[in-house]
């Protein structure tokens, strides 16, 4: 009887300890590009910090699949791009009719930079180049291919006028050393995995967005800016590059307690240090930034946040 008793208290025990633990699961991206490493850090950087915290971060295929996922209960932050969530909020441009209203905004995090990728042996060298060739447009379902279309609509161009491949940042480089596409877009912080490993092992080259399509696309897509990506970024690249970016942020539910979010910006902003070792773009993660390009409602908790940081009035 003594023995029933004692395994039924540690059943007891043991199921109270569990549902003390607080659960939360992170939505990123690609393992290749920023998302992923900087989620992986957040998940540490929460459990080390908040008591029985048990955070982990999950591969997805990035902004959209993760405003999906969040939406359906099954996430509970997400990494995304500022454009992306503004169109998922109102419900318009790739997200016409799909309008998610509960979605909350974190914090931005760091210029996300449209890096389009050529094989030097291509010949591309311009946008118009990309004309009849084999190019990976981003994963079905990302901000990536989203921000491909519209370059691409920008340029005079539809997929219509390209082999159109779904791949991710990874299977992006992967076949492109195979031979099997002969450019890429990629959009993440700079410098992006996947490219650092593609320059090692082939001659390619960063293809330029004109300042001509950069206004056209700035005019329709309010939340482009130009941006340089400098010389010497990526093995082989000599000269600076000009492009167009767009930002990165973490969002969550509205249904998200307040505390909660509270204390996981706290905890964030608390120990930069961790994303700074996780990725380059770590750096630029910073407090007195966190609502530049802020394209969607604060959450009620991150308001409170910024206000008695000051960073909000």
């Amino acid at each position: 009887m003594k023995k029933i008793f004692a395994i039924a208290l540690c059943l007891v025990l043991a199921t109270s300890v569990f549902a003390q633990q607080r659960f939360l699961t992170i939505a990123t991206g690609g393992t290749a590009g920023t998302y992923f490493p900087l989620g992986g850090a957040l998940a540490d950087i929460w459990n080390k910090n908040i008591p029985k915290m048990n955070a982990t971060a999950q591969s997805t295929g990035a902004s959209i699949a993760n405003i999906n996922l969040l939406k359906g209960g099954n996430v509970d932050v997400i990494f995304t791009q500022n454009d992306v969530a503004n169109y998922s909020y109102n419900g318009t441009e790739l997200l016409k009719g799909q309008a998610y209203k509960d979605l909350r905004g974190m914090a931005c995090l760091y210029n996300e930079t449209i890096q389009l990728v050529a094989l030097e042996s291509s010949g591309i060298k311009t946008l118009a180049d990309l004309k009849g060739k084999r190019v990976s447009v981003g994963a079905a379902g990302s901000g990536t291919e989203a921000n491909a279309r519209q370059i691409l609509e920008a340029a005079g161009l539809t997929y219509n006028d390209i082999k159109v491949q779904y791949l991710s940042f990874g299977e992006s480089a992967s076949n492109m050393k195979d031979g099997n596409i002969d450019a890429a877009f990629n959009t993440a912080g700079v410098p992006t995995a996947a490219i650092q490993d593609l320059s090692v092992s082939k001659k390619m080259i960063l293809v330029p967005i004109d300042k001509e399509v950069a206004a056209k696309l700035m005019q329709k897509y309010p939340f482009y800016a130009v941006q340089v990506i400098p010389a010497n970024t990526y093995q082989g690249q000599s000269q600076a590059v000009t492009t167009v970016a767009v930002k990165s942020m973490l969002a969550v539910s509205s249904k998200m307690p307040a505390d909660l979010v509270y204390e996981l910006l706290q905890t964030m902003f608390s120990n930069t240090d961790r994303l700074i070792a996780a990725h380059a773009q770590g750096k630029n993660v910073k407090l007195e930034t966190a609502l530049e390009g802020m394209s969607i409602p604060l959450h009620p908790g991150a308001e409170k946040f910024y206000k008695e940081k000051g960073v909000l009035k």
